[in-house]
């Protein structure tokens, strides 16, 4: 055979190379359309890496009920706690990415990626993020036999004790662990954290008056703050939070660069089909913000969230920028 056939042979092998592949993507094009037009046709099981009753599962539940003809429709919520929310996680990565399994995270998924040093997922290689659900404000709570009635008296009072003053931690690695080890390096403050399993835990602690002080969220304390047998003294976010207006931030003490909260997101395997990423996002972000279900969240301490894909993808960055710095600068690990 000459040089110019066999040239010519090549470019032909080449062209019925790049027909077939495009061949091939058109098909799947089309496959992926119709899955999505036909979107959901069967139950969604919304994966929650937690136990019963905690915020993950407030939030699945709250906007599960404001989405009739979608998630309403068939919804099972399965609960896979353990390991820091890292057991469910993995099973919601390893799912078929076809918005059947979604995963319900917190702010744990983006703490866990520098607090273990192998993880059978990666919380941004294997999910694409959907929207955020919800968020609530964390408080600096103290119990009330504890002399002092501001954030600056606070930060004195561990100052003048380092290493005395006890703070509660729903258990190592958790969003109150690491709130309070921000809270250290912002103040150049020292404590000694008692680690509890869970917030429940934490919560009898402090009324008991085993543990002096903690920074957890709004849900769990609320009902204590107001029958005044915790005081809180302010709120962790950059603003102050309309669920409890009356409490100043932590930079208003003079602490900025204070920005923590509870968030609750969605998120689904990666590989979903786009079309099937926005309807989601869509619909959960509608839902979230529907009168009765802004009425039922704020009777819980949460606010509706309702990001976009693409704006939830970017909050997920910084929040993880952030723990990284704190935990690398605390030399925290779980393994």
């Amino acid at each position: 055979m000459s040089d110019t056939s066999r040239a010519r042979s090549r470019g032909v092998l080449r062209h019925g190379k790049n027909l077939q592949a495009l061949v091939v993507e058109v098909l799947l094009g089309v496959s992926l359309g119709a899955a999505a037009q036909d979107y959901p046709g069967k139950p969604i099981r919304l994966v929650v890496p937690f136990p019963p009753g905690g915020g993950n599962d407030t939030v699945a539940r709250t906007i599960t009920s404001g989405l009739p003809g979608l998630l309403a429709q068939g919804v099972v919520i399965d609960h896979r706690p353990g390991a820091g929310g890292n057991i469910g996680a993995e099973i919601a990565a390893k799912a078929p990415p076809d918005g059947y399994t979604l995963l319900v995270a917190n702010n744990s998924l983006t703490i866990n990626l520098s607090l273990f040093s192998k993880l059978p997922f990666h919380p941004f290689k294997d999910f694409v993020p959907i929207t955020m659900g919800a968020t609530s404000p964390n408080l600096v709570v103290v119990h009330p036999s504890i002399p002092v009635r501001s954030v600056k008296e606070l930060i004195a009072l561990v100052k003048a004790q380092p290493g005395q003053i006890t703070f509660a931690s729903a258990g190592p690695g958790t969003p109150t662990h690491m709130a309070g080890e921000l809270f250290k390096v912002r103040t150049g403050s020292d404590f000694l954290t008692i680690h509890y399993k869970g917030g429940g835990p934490l919560v009898v602690a402090m009324l008991g008056g085993h543990v002096m002080m903690s920074i957890t969220n709004l849900i769990i304390v609320r009902p204590h703050v107001e029958a005044k047998k915790l005081r809180a003294l302010a709120v962790t976010t950059e603003k102050r939070s309309a669920l409890v207006p009356d409490l100043p931030t932590v930079a208003e003490a003079g602490y900025p660069g204070f920005d923590t909260f509870l968030w609750v997101g969605y998120f689904a395997p990666a590989g979903t089909p786009r079309v099937i990423i926005d309807r989601l996002a869509a619909d959960i972000g509608r839902a979230s913000q529907m009168p009765e279900i802004r009425k039922r969240f704020a009777e819980q301490g949460m606010e509706g969230g309702a990001t976009t894909p693409q704006e939830f993808a970017a909050y997920l960055k910084k929040d993880w920028e952030l723990w990284d710095r704190i935990i690398k600068d605390q030399r925290i690990k779980l393994d």
